[in-house]
C-alpha cells in the first residue's frame, strides 16, 4: 500500500469514526481490550546488502547511494490489538513498500553471482512486506499506567532484483543480464513495554527491544524502539503518533539468499485508532 492509498484510506477512516464515536469522553484506560489502527507510515530505510553467488561472495551495495533506490516513502499501515485477559496483550500489524530506479552505476557489482560493469546502466527494484507480531505479560497493571515484558517477531519479506538495461559501451542489453533474490528475514526482540495515561483524553507508550542468535540460517543482531502518543477527544476513537527504528545486520545462509544485510527501518506513523 503506497501513498495513493494511505492518505484516502485514512481519510474515509476519519469520518466513519467521527459518525460512529460517541461524543462524550471519560477517562482513557492504559490499557485496551481491543484496538484497531490504520494509517500512514512516513518509512526512512537505511539498506546495505551483499548478495553471494555459489562460487564467489557478493560485492556490498547501498540501495540508496549505489542504485538510487528512495529511501523515504509514504505508505499505509493496519494494527490490530487483543487483550483476552487482563494482563495478557496480543497485537499485529502490517505494511507494505516497493521501489524502483535506474542508474548509470559508477563501480562494478557482483550481485548473485552475476557481475555489473561499472559505466553500465542497471534498473534495482525491492518489495517489502513487514509483520510485526507481539506479546506484551503486563506484569504491573494499574489505574493509571501498565508494564511488562514483550516479546516480539517481525518478518520480513524482502525481494531485490537488479538488471541491466545498457552495458558499459552504452549497448542495449534490455533486462538479458538480470538476478533476483528473495530474502526472509525473522527479526525477533525481547524487551518491555510501558502505558501511561496521565489525563482524561492521553495517553503515552513506549517499547524497547533486542535480541542476538541465529533463527532459520540467520544469524542476526536485532535492536528495537519505539515512542508513541494518542489523544482521545472521544471515548472509543482518537489519533495516534508514534516513532519507531529497528535495526537489523544478519548474515544468511539459506538456500533463497546468502550473504549480508544491514537494515535500518524507522519513521513516523500517524494513524485512526477505535478501541473499547
Amino acid at each position: 500500500m503506497n501513498t495513493r492509498t494511505a492518505l484516502p484510506l485514512t481519510a474515509s477512516l476519519a469520518g466513519l469514526i467521527a459518525a460512529l464515536a460517541p461524543v462524550e469522553c471519560r477517562a482513557i484506560e492504559p490499557l485496551d481490550t481491543f484496538s484497531a489502527r490504520i494509517g500512514g507510515y512516513v518509512t526512512d530505510f537505511d539498506t546495505q546488502v551483499r548478495a553471494d553467488g555459489e562460487t564467489r561472495g557478493g560485492t556490498n551495495v547501498d540501495l540508496q547511494r549505489d542504485l538510487g533506490l528512495d529511501d523515504r516513502n509514504t505508505v499505509a499501515f493496519l494494527g490490530v490489538t487483543w487483550r483476552p485477559f487482563d494482563n495478557h496483550e496480543f497485537g499485529l500489524s502490517y505494511y507494505q513498500d516497493d521501489a524502483d530506479a535506474t542508474r548509470r552505476i559508477t563501480r562494478t557489482i557482483e550481485f548473485d553471482g552475476t557481475t555489473y560493469e561499472a559505466d553500465s546502466t542497471v534498473r534495482a527494484s525491492v518489495d517489502l512486506d513487514a509483520y510485526d507480531l507481539y506479546y506484551v505479560w503486563w506484569a504491573a497493571n494499574n489505574e493509571r499506567w501498565a508494564l511488562g515484558p514483550r516479546f516480539g517477531l517481525v518478518w520480513y519479506g524482502m525481494r531485490l532484483g537488479l538488471s541491466m538495461e545498457l552495458d558499459s559501451q552504452g549497448n542495449t542489453i534490455d533486462g538479458a543480464i538480470s538476478e533476483t533474490v528473495d530474502a526472509d528475514l525473522p527479526a525477533p526482540s525481547i524487551g518491555g513495554s510501558w502505558r501511561w495515561a496521565p489525563a482524561e483524553q492521553w495517553r503515552f507508550s513506549a517499547d524497547v527491544g533486542y535480541f542476538s542468535a541465529n533463527v532459520d540460517d540467520v544469524d542476526a543482531d536485532i535492536t528495537f524502539g519505539r515512542i508513541g502518543v494518542e489523544w482521545f477527544p472521544w471515548e472509543r476513537a482518537g489519533i495516534s503518533l508514534d516513532y519507531t527504528r529497528r535495526r537489523i545486520e544478519a548474515d544468511a545462509d539459506g538456500s533463497d539468499f546468502a550473504g549480508n544485510l544491514e537494515f535500518i527501518d524507522s519513521g513516523l506513523r500517524l494513524g485512526l485508532t477505535y478501541r473499547f
